[in-house]
Protein backbone atom coordinates (compact mmCIF):
# COMPACT_ATOMS: atom_id res chain seq x y z
CA UNK A 1 0.00 0.00 0.00
CA UNK A 2 2.47 2.06 0.62
CA UNK A 3 4.33 1.96 -2.49
CA UNK A 4 1.04 1.93 -4.62
CA UNK A 5 -0.12 5.36 -2.76
CA UNK A 6 4.10 7.17 -3.02
CA UNK A 7 3.31 6.01 -6.93
CA UNK A 8 0.43 7.78 -6.96
CA UNK A 9 1.69 11.03 -5.24
CA UNK A 10 4.56 11.06 -7.61
CA UNK A 11 2.08 10.66 -10.79
CA UNK A 12 -0.43 13.76 -9.58
CA UNK A 13 3.03 16.12 -8.14
CA UNK A 14 4.57 15.30 -12.22
CA UNK A 15 1.42 16.46 -13.44
CA UNK A 16 1.14 19.52 -11.13
CA UNK A 17 4.81 20.29 -12.32
CA UNK A 18 3.50 20.02 -15.28
CA UNK A 19 1.07 23.05 -15.54
CA UNK A 20 1.33 26.22 -17.82
CA UNK A 21 1.34 29.35 -15.06
CA UNK A 22 -1.08 31.67 -15.62
CA UNK A 23 -2.95 32.17 -12.34
CA UNK A 24 -6.30 30.53 -10.17
CA UNK A 25 -7.46 31.33 -6.84
CA UNK A 26 -6.48 29.04 -4.51
CA UNK A 27 -6.82 29.95 -1.27
CA UNK A 28 -9.41 32.00 0.97
CA UNK A 29 -8.61 33.85 4.31
CA UNK A 30 -11.04 35.03 6.95
CA UNK A 31 -10.23 37.58 9.06
CA UNK A 32 -6.44 36.85 8.28
CA UNK A 33 -6.62 33.72 8.88
CA UNK A 34 -5.89 30.82 5.97
CA UNK A 35 -9.19 28.61 5.24
CA UNK A 36 -6.46 26.11 4.26
CA UNK A 37 -5.50 25.84 0.58
CA UNK A 38 -8.95 25.08 -1.62
CA UNK A 39 -10.83 24.98 1.20
CA UNK A 40 -14.50 26.22 0.50
CA UNK A 41 -13.01 27.48 -3.08
CA UNK A 42 -14.37 26.49 -6.33
CA UNK A 43 -11.37 25.64 -8.23
CA UNK A 44 -10.70 24.39 -11.48
CA UNK A 45 -9.51 20.36 -10.94
CA UNK A 46 -7.43 19.28 -13.67
CA UNK A 47 -3.67 20.39 -12.68
CA UNK A 48 -2.83 20.86 -16.55
CA UNK A 49 -5.19 23.66 -17.09
CA UNK A 50 -6.30 25.18 -13.61
CA UNK A 51 -4.17 28.47 -14.25
CA UNK A 52 -5.43 29.01 -17.97
CA UNK A 53 -8.02 31.91 -18.20
CA UNK A 54 -11.49 31.12 -19.32
CA UNK A 55 -11.96 29.99 -22.97
CA UNK A 56 -15.73 31.28 -23.58
CA UNK A 57 -16.93 34.75 -21.67
CA UNK A 58 -19.98 33.77 -22.80
CA UNK A 59 -20.68 30.18 -21.46
CA UNK A 60 -21.44 28.90 -17.80
CA UNK A 61 -17.43 28.50 -16.40
CA UNK A 62 -17.63 32.74 -16.19
CA UNK A 63 -19.19 32.70 -13.35
CA UNK A 64 -17.11 30.36 -10.84
CA UNK A 65 -14.74 29.16 -13.37
CA UNK A 66 -14.15 25.53 -14.78
CA UNK A 67 -15.32 23.16 -12.73
CA UNK A 68 -17.23 26.05 -10.94
CA UNK A 69 -20.62 24.93 -11.23
CA UNK A 70 -19.79 21.76 -9.09
CA UNK A 71 -19.84 23.01 -5.03
CA UNK A 72 -17.08 22.27 -2.80
CA UNK A 73 -18.22 20.71 0.35
CA UNK A 74 -17.14 22.78 2.72
CA UNK A 75 -18.55 26.53 3.39
CA UNK A 76 -16.58 28.78 5.54
CA UNK A 77 -18.46 31.11 8.15
CA UNK A 78 -17.39 34.50 8.34
CA UNK A 79 -18.84 37.98 10.60
CA UNK A 80 -20.45 41.00 8.19
CA UNK A 81 -18.00 43.56 8.59
CA UNK A 82 -15.33 41.03 8.40
CA UNK A 83 -12.44 40.74 6.44
CA UNK A 84 -11.73 37.94 3.17
CA UNK A 85 -8.68 37.83 1.64
CA UNK A 86 -8.58 36.08 -2.01
CA UNK A 87 -5.25 34.25 -2.90
CA UNK A 88 -4.12 34.03 -6.23
CA UNK A 89 -0.99 32.07 -7.42
CA UNK A 90 0.99 31.14 -10.48
CA UNK A 91 1.42 27.36 -9.37
CA UNK A 92 -1.38 26.38 -7.15
CA UNK A 93 -0.02 24.29 -5.12
CA UNK A 94 3.03 26.79 -4.85
CA UNK A 95 5.97 24.86 -5.83
CA UNK A 96 7.31 28.13 -7.45
CA UNK A 97 6.61 31.53 -6.15
CA UNK A 98 4.80 33.81 -8.16
CA UNK A 99 0.87 35.26 -7.75
CA UNK A 100 0.19 36.37 -11.94
CA UNK A 101 2.74 37.51 -14.67
CA UNK A 102 3.89 40.99 -15.16
CA UNK A 103 2.88 41.00 -18.33
CA UNK A 104 -0.82 40.58 -17.19
CA UNK A 105 -1.84 43.93 -17.01
CA UNK A 106 -5.44 44.54 -16.57
CA UNK A 107 -8.35 45.50 -13.80
CA UNK A 108 -9.73 43.35 -10.75
CA UNK A 109 -13.36 43.56 -9.30
CA UNK A 110 -15.22 41.28 -6.75
CA UNK A 111 -18.70 40.20 -7.27
CA UNK A 112 -20.86 38.20 -4.47
CA UNK A 113 -24.02 36.46 -5.36
CA UNK A 114 -26.56 35.29 -2.77
CA UNK A 115 -28.03 31.69 -2.89
CA UNK A 116 -30.39 29.61 -0.21
CA UNK A 117 -29.16 26.00 -1.87
CA UNK A 118 -25.32 25.94 -1.84
CA UNK A 119 -25.20 22.63 -2.93
CA UNK A 120 -27.74 22.92 -5.88
CA UNK A 121 -28.47 26.57 -6.64
CA UNK A 122 -26.90 27.39 -10.23
CA UNK A 123 -23.56 29.89 -9.93
CA UNK A 124 -24.04 30.50 -13.85
CA UNK A 125 -27.37 33.21 -14.29
CA UNK A 126 -28.63 36.06 -12.57
CA UNK A 127 -28.31 37.83 -9.20
CA UNK A 128 -25.05 38.78 -8.95
CA UNK A 129 -23.77 42.33 -8.03
CA UNK A 130 -20.16 44.25 -8.33
CA UNK A 131 -18.82 44.82 -4.86
CA UNK A 132 -15.76 46.32 -5.87
CA UNK A 133 -13.66 47.12 -8.80
CA UNK A 134 -10.61 48.89 -9.87
CA UNK A 135 -8.55 49.43 -13.41
CA UNK A 136 -5.62 51.61 -13.98
CA UNK A 137 -4.36 53.78 -10.82
CA UNK A 138 -3.46 57.09 -12.63
CA UNK A 139 -1.27 57.78 -8.97
CA UNK A 140 0.57 55.10 -8.89
CA UNK A 141 0.23 54.75 -12.55
CA UNK A 142 -0.27 50.80 -11.74
CA UNK A 143 -2.42 48.57 -12.72
CA UNK A 144 -4.60 46.66 -10.35
CA UNK A 145 -3.31 43.55 -11.08
CA UNK A 146 0.12 45.23 -10.52
CA UNK A 147 -1.00 46.09 -7.15
CA UNK A 148 -1.71 42.16 -7.10
CA UNK A 149 1.46 41.10 -7.73
CA UNK A 150 3.18 43.76 -5.26
CA UNK A 151 0.96 42.19 -2.45
CA UNK A 152 2.28 38.94 -3.62
CA UNK A 153 -1.50 37.56 -4.72
CA UNK A 154 -3.46 38.14 -1.82
CA UNK A 155 -6.67 40.73 -2.83
CA UNK A 156 -8.35 41.80 0.75
CA UNK A 157 -11.94 43.06 0.94
CA UNK A 158 -13.70 44.25 3.92
CA UNK A 159 -17.30 42.73 3.80
CA UNK A 160 -19.90 44.81 3.80
CA UNK A 161 -21.98 45.15 7.18
CA UNK A 162 -24.96 45.40 5.27
CA UNK A 163 -25.01 42.24 3.36
CA UNK A 164 -27.78 40.16 5.04
CA UNK A 165 -27.08 36.68 6.63
CA UNK A 166 -26.84 33.72 4.28
CA UNK A 167 -24.86 31.67 1.78
CA UNK A 168 -22.73 33.66 -0.37
CA UNK A 169 -20.56 32.74 -3.48
CA UNK A 170 -18.12 35.98 -3.14
CA UNK A 171 -16.20 35.97 -6.76
CA UNK A 172 -12.94 37.55 -7.56
CA UNK A 173 -12.16 38.60 -11.31
CA UNK A 174 -9.19 39.65 -12.60
CA UNK A 175 -8.45 40.62 -16.30
CA UNK A 176 -5.54 40.22 -17.88
CA UNK A 177 -5.77 42.68 -21.05
CA UNK A 178 -2.09 41.65 -22.74
CA UNK A 179 -3.64 39.76 -25.96
CA UNK A 180 -6.93 42.41 -26.01
CA UNK A 181 -6.27 43.92 -28.69
CA UNK A 182 -5.85 40.64 -30.49
CA UNK A 183 -9.48 40.00 -29.83
CA UNK A 184 -8.30 37.65 -26.52
CA UNK A 185 -9.32 38.90 -23.08
CA UNK A 186 -8.43 36.42 -20.62
CA UNK A 187 -10.45 36.30 -17.27
CA UNK A 188 -9.38 34.47 -14.40
CA UNK A 189 -12.36 33.89 -11.67
CA UNK A 190 -12.77 31.75 -9.08
CA UNK A 191 -15.59 31.39 -5.97
CA UNK A 192 -15.00 31.10 -2.45
CA UNK A 193 -18.21 29.81 -0.38
CA UNK A 194 -18.96 31.44 2.81
CA UNK A 195 -21.80 31.57 5.55
CA UNK A 196 -22.04 35.41 6.38
CA UNK A 197 -23.37 35.39 10.16
CA UNK A 198 -25.22 38.58 10.82
CA UNK A 199 -28.75 39.87 12.56
CA UNK A 200 -29.55 41.53 9.40
CA UNK A 201 -32.05 39.22 7.53
CA UNK A 202 -33.66 42.07 5.47
CA UNK A 203 -33.27 41.28 1.43
CA UNK A 204 -31.25 43.57 -0.26
CA UNK A 205 -33.28 45.90 -2.73
CA UNK A 206 -30.61 46.04 -5.80
CA UNK A 207 -31.75 48.27 -8.60
CA UNK A 208 -32.19 46.51 -11.61
CA UNK A 209 -29.03 47.91 -13.34
CA UNK A 210 -26.91 46.48 -10.46
CA UNK A 211 -28.06 42.99 -10.72
CA UNK A 212 -26.62 41.20 -13.67
CA UNK A 213 -26.34 37.69 -14.80
CA UNK A 214 -22.82 35.93 -15.19
CA UNK A 215 -22.42 35.25 -18.16
CA UNK A 216 -23.82 38.32 -19.95
CA UNK A 217 -22.22 41.30 -17.47
CA UNK A 218 -19.48 41.67 -20.42
CA UNK A 219 -19.17 41.36 -23.35
CA UNK A 220 -16.83 41.81 -26.56
CA UNK A 221 -18.63 45.41 -27.25
CA UNK A 222 -17.15 46.49 -24.23
CA UNK A 223 -14.51 48.85 -24.89
CA UNK A 224 -12.34 47.39 -21.41
CA UNK A 225 -12.19 44.40 -23.16
CA UNK A 226 -9.84 45.30 -26.18
CA UNK A 227 -8.50 48.31 -24.79
CA UNK A 228 -4.67 48.66 -25.72
CA UNK A 229 -2.11 48.56 -22.90
CA UNK A 230 0.79 49.17 -25.08
CA UNK A 231 -1.20 52.69 -26.29
CA UNK A 232 -3.50 53.12 -24.05
CA UNK A 233 -5.61 56.15 -23.67
CA UNK A 234 -7.11 56.95 -20.26
CA UNK A 235 -9.09 56.86 -18.58
CA UNK A 236 -9.86 52.67 -18.61
CA UNK A 237 -13.49 51.72 -19.09
CA UNK A 238 -14.13 49.62 -16.17
CA UNK A 239 -16.23 46.51 -17.70
CA UNK A 240 -19.53 45.16 -16.27
CA UNK A 241 -22.17 47.23 -14.02
CA UNK A 242 -21.44 49.66 -11.97
CA UNK A 243 -20.17 49.00 -8.00
CA UNK A 244 -23.62 48.30 -6.16
CA UNK A 245 -23.11 50.19 -2.76
CA UNK A 246 -24.22 48.55 0.20
CA UNK A 247 -27.05 49.82 2.60
CA UNK A 248 -26.46 50.36 6.42
CA UNK A 249 -27.65 46.79 8.04
CA UNK A 250 -30.79 46.03 9.72
CA UNK A 251 -30.71 44.22 12.56
CA UNK A 252 -33.61 41.15 12.70
CA UNK A 253 -34.94 39.19 15.27
CA UNK A 254 -32.67 36.04 15.08
CA UNK A 255 -29.29 35.13 13.88
CA UNK A 256 -29.29 32.72 11.40
CA UNK A 257 -27.61 29.46 11.68
CA UNK A 258 -25.41 27.23 9.23
CA UNK A 259 -26.47 24.46 8.23
CA UNK A 260 -24.96 23.34 4.79
CA UNK A 261 -21.48 22.79 4.62
CA UNK A 262 -20.50 23.33 8.00
CA UNK A 263 -16.88 22.25 8.58
CA UNK A 264 -17.21 19.41 11.87
CA UNK A 265 -15.31 20.35 14.57
CA UNK A 266 -14.23 16.89 15.70
CA UNK A 267 -12.35 16.15 11.98
CA UNK A 268 -8.48 14.82 12.63
CA UNK A 269 -7.42 16.03 9.28
CA UNK A 270 -8.66 18.76 6.26
CA UNK A 271 -7.63 18.86 2.73
CA UNK A 272 -9.41 21.48 0.50
CA UNK A 273 -12.64 19.83 1.21
CA UNK A 274 -12.40 16.58 2.33
CA UNK A 275 -12.04 15.95 6.11
CA UNK A 276 -10.83 12.95 7.93
CA UNK A 277 -12.85 11.60 10.88
CA UNK A 278 -11.79 8.89 13.87
CA UNK A 279 -12.29 5.34 12.81
CA UNK A 280 -14.53 3.26 14.93
CA UNK A 281 -12.72 2.06 18.36
CA UNK A 282 -11.91 -1.75 18.81
CA UNK A 283 -10.53 -3.57 20.93
CA UNK A 284 -10.47 -7.20 19.07
CA UNK A 285 -8.41 -8.02 15.88
CA UNK A 286 -11.39 -8.18 13.50
CA UNK A 287 -12.39 -4.23 14.69
CA UNK A 288 -8.71 -3.24 14.22
CA UNK A 289 -8.64 -4.70 10.70
CA UNK A 290 -11.77 -3.45 10.50
CA UNK A 291 -10.40 0.15 11.82
CA UNK A 292 -7.68 -0.10 9.22
CA UNK A 293 -10.19 -0.64 6.64
CA UNK A 294 -11.98 2.66 7.32
CA UNK A 295 -8.80 4.84 7.23
CA UNK A 296 -7.56 3.18 3.81
CA UNK A 297 -11.01 4.17 2.27
CA UNK A 298 -10.69 7.87 3.71
CA UNK A 299 -7.40 8.05 2.23
CA UNK A 300 -8.58 6.84 -1.22
CA UNK A 301 -11.37 9.73 -0.75
CA UNK A 302 -8.99 12.52 0.00
CA UNK A 303 -6.31 11.49 -2.57
CA UNK A 304 -9.61 11.20 -5.42
CA UNK A 305 -11.07 14.72 -4.39
CA UNK A 306 -7.83 16.52 -3.97
CA UNK A 307 -7.52 19.56 -6.22
CA UNK A 308 -4.28 21.60 -7.81
CA UNK A 309 -3.29 22.88 -4.49
CA UNK A 310 -2.13 19.41 -3.52
CA UNK A 311 -2.58 16.36 -1.23
CA UNK A 312 -0.69 17.46 2.25
CA UNK A 313 -3.34 16.45 4.09
CA UNK A 314 -4.32 13.05 2.26
CA UNK A 315 -0.49 12.66 3.19
CA UNK A 316 -0.74 13.02 6.91
CA UNK A 317 -3.69 11.10 6.90
CA UNK A 318 -2.06 8.34 4.93
CA UNK A 319 0.87 8.39 8.00
CA UNK A 320 -2.27 7.28 9.83
CA UNK A 321 -3.58 5.02 8.53
CA UNK A 322 -0.01 3.12 8.84
CA UNK A 323 -0.10 3.65 12.54
CA UNK A 324 -3.01 1.19 12.64
CA UNK A 325 -1.84 -1.00 10.14
CA UNK A 326 1.23 -1.36 11.91
CA UNK A 327 -0.51 -1.68 15.03
CA UNK A 328 -2.49 -4.24 13.94
CA UNK A 329 0.44 -6.28 12.23
CA UNK A 330 2.09 -6.14 15.80
CA UNK A 331 -1.04 -7.88 17.77
CA UNK A 332 -2.13 -4.44 19.59
CA UNK A 333 -5.87 -4.63 19.20
CA UNK A 334 -6.46 -2.01 21.37
CA UNK A 335 -6.79 1.70 19.87
CA UNK A 336 -7.59 3.66 17.40
CA UNK A 337 -3.55 4.74 18.89
CA UNK A 338 -3.76 8.76 19.26
CA UNK A 339 -7.71 8.49 19.26
CA UNK A 340 -9.10 12.19 18.53
CA UNK A 341 -5.54 14.23 17.91
CA UNK A 342 -5.72 16.69 15.24
CA UNK A 343 -2.81 16.11 12.80
CA UNK A 344 -0.71 18.79 11.38
CA UNK A 345 -0.53 19.64 8.06
CA UNK A 346 1.94 22.01 6.67
CA UNK A 347 0.46 24.29 4.15
CA UNK A 348 3.20 27.00 1.97
CA UNK A 349 3.76 29.55 3.98
CA UNK A 350 1.95 33.27 3.52
CA UNK A 351 4.41 34.91 0.89
CA UNK A 352 4.06 38.38 2.59
CA UNK A 353 2.02 40.36 5.51
CA UNK A 354 -1.52 40.71 4.47
CA UNK A 355 -2.89 44.02 3.10
CA UNK A 356 -5.36 46.47 3.75
CA UNK A 357 -8.73 45.84 2.27
CA UNK A 358 -9.24 47.34 -1.15
CA UNK A 359 -12.40 48.83 -0.41
CA UNK A 360 -11.79 51.16 2.38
Amino acid sequence: MRQFLSIAVAIVTGIAASASAHTVFTTLFIDDVSQGDGTCVRMPQDPDHCTSPIGDITGSDMACGVDGQKAAALTCPALAGGKLVFQFREWANAQEPGSIDESHKGPCAIYAKQVQDMANDVAAGPGWIKLWNEGYDTTAKKWCTEKLIDNNGLLSFEIPEGLPAGYYLFRPELLALHEATKGDPQFYVGCAQVFLQSSNTAALNVPTDRSVSIPGHVSMNNAGLTFNIYAPSFPYPLPGPEVFTVPPPRSGSSVPRQTQGVIPSSYIVKNANWVGVEVPDYGTESGCWAASKNCWEQAGECYDTAPPTGDAGCRAWEEKCYGIQDACNAGDFRGPPNKGKRLTVKEPELPASIPPPVNI
